[in-house]
């Protein structure tokens, strides 16, 4: 169809040509109205390409910072993971550039959301061959078991090990999302969330990377969201499935979002003086 273009086709031809010439994708104003915060240019990287830089904008005011399931089952001692027989430093490395971020932003006006996987007691929202399939490969002791020397029940809700690591804890005002399944948009409230809240781009990080936190990652794209991930504030028992899952974030100029990491996002934060003394 050769008609006329439409309002968002000419945007797009703008933001192009924009692009080419800054290697700055823009925060959409023309889409979501003036910026309600603060302007934060983030570097990203191989973007659009593989060994190219780049930046996006963001609005410090529609922009979430999430971290996806650091919960003593996937990081820590006698949890569901160290269960199933896979090494913990490969979740846990992601705990300290997160709580970096967590000490940097928790002055300034983005929204910091927590997720959760878990599962009620009776096992009535966790799929069948889900729980099977954890208790062969624990050899007996899956979800919904509690392992000798365990805090509580495997990934059920209200057990102590199903809940945050205390590294990371929310503090009061933060907000805790749980969920059933390993995404949350189809298992939790989250996108009534962020709707609510006007939150237009989401800063991933967690564990693990190649499950919870990239099928997060790919409901959010789908729904609109701009998608940034942390790539060292995320972790997977497998690092080569850490290290796929991030590659294919940024395949086809970015399929999914973005890749930056703690260091880009904490400097990215300090250049544009984002606290809240400035914004008051």
């Amino acid at each position: 169809m050769n008609g006329k273009k439409n309002a968002i086709q000419m945007q797009l031809e703008k933001d192009y040509e924009s692009f080419l010439e800054n290697k700055v994708i823009p925060y959409p104003t023309w889409q979501y109205g003036e910026i309600k915060g603060t302007l934060i240019k983030l570097e990203v990287e191989d973007t659009p390409n593989f060994g190219d830089t780049a930046y996006i904008e963001l609005d410090s005011g529609r922009t979430a910072f999430i971290s996806v399931d650091m919960q003593t089952d996937f990081c820590g001692p006698n949890g569901y993971v160290d269960v199933m027989g896979y090494d913990l430093s490969l979740t846990a490395s992601a705990i300290k550039p997160i709580k970096k971020v967590l000490d940097t932003i928790r002055d300034t006006d983005i929204q910091i959301i927590h997720t959760r996987e878990g599962h009620s007691p009776d096992l009535s929202d966790a799929p069948y061959l889900k729980v099977l399939r954890s208790k062969i490969i624990g050899k007996g002791i899956g979800i919904g078991d509690k392992p000798e020397s365990g805090l509580g029940r495997l990934l059920i809700r209200g057990e102590k090990n199903w809940d945050i690591i205390d590294e990371l804890y929310p503090l009061p005002g933060e907000i805790i999302i749980d969920k059933a399944g390993k995404g949350a948009f189809a298992s939790s409230n989250i996108h009534l969330v962020l709707k609510n809240l006007g939150i237009t781009h989401l800063v991933l990080t967690g564990i693990t990377a190649d499950v919870c936190v990239h099928t997060i990652m790919r409901e959010a794209n789908d729904y609109g969201y701009g998608c940034i991930l942390l790539k060292d504030a995320t972790g997977a028992t497998d690092q080569g499935n850490c290290d796929s899952a991030i590659k294919s974030i940024k395949m086809q100029g970015g399929v999914f979002g973005n890749v930056s990491d703690s260091d880009k996002f904490v400097k990215a934060i300090n250049e544009a003086n984002l606290t809240k003394d400035e914004k008051d």
